[in-house]
Formats: structure tokens, sequence, C-alpha cells
């Protein structure tokens, strides 16, 4: 499956709109990572466990878009975008999204 930011994959030709695939994950903060995070805001730098738990949040809304793709029967996903939203104090929504297209 090939997935790009971009409307067009170079040397290809998009042959059929399939529509959009999506994908997504709600992620919740931990009371570990609450009480790294709040070390951290003593000496400064990166929240590293809030890195890490949107990092892997970010792969499954594109791993879940990929499959909802591949139900489509698409070849490749173009014009992705990742967007995230607060759904409650602690936990965040991060949506991946594109068309699903066939290719010649």
């Amino acid at each position: 499956m090939i997935i790009t930011t971009t409307e067009n994959i170079p040397n290809r030709e998009i042959t059929e709109i399939l529509g959009i695939a999506r994908g997504s994950t709600v992620r919740a903060k931990s009371v570990a990572s609450d009480f790294m995070a709040g070390l951290k805001n003593f000496v400064g730098g990166e929240l590293d466990e809030y890195t890490k738990l949107q990092a892997q949040a970010r792969e499954q809304a594109l791993q879940r878009m990929t499959q909802d793709a591949q139900k489509l029967g698409a070849d490749a996903i173009v014009n992705i975008r990742l967007t995230t939203s607060t759904i409650t104090q602690g936990a965040s929504e991060i949506l991946a999204y594109g068309t699903a297209v066939k290719l010649k």
C-alpha cells in the first residue's frame, strides 16, 4: 500500500477514487507517565512518556487507515492528513485520513 501526503504518485496513474480511508485511536495518560512528566517540569526537557504515547497513537491510526483502505480495495492512499483533538482531560484522539485510490 502506497501512502503519501501528496495528491499524486510519481509515474503512477490514479484510475479510480474509492472514497475516504480513515483510522483513529483515543489514548489516555497514565498515572506513571503523569508522575514522570511532573518531574520533568522541575528540570525541563522533553516529556518522553508523552512523546512515545503520541507516536504509538499515530502509528495505530495510520495502520487502521490502511486497513480501511484495503477493505475498499485500494492500491494507495493519497493526500493523507493527521489531526488530533482532546476528548476529555488527559485523553486525546489521533485521526488519520486520506483518499483511497486504485492505480494503473
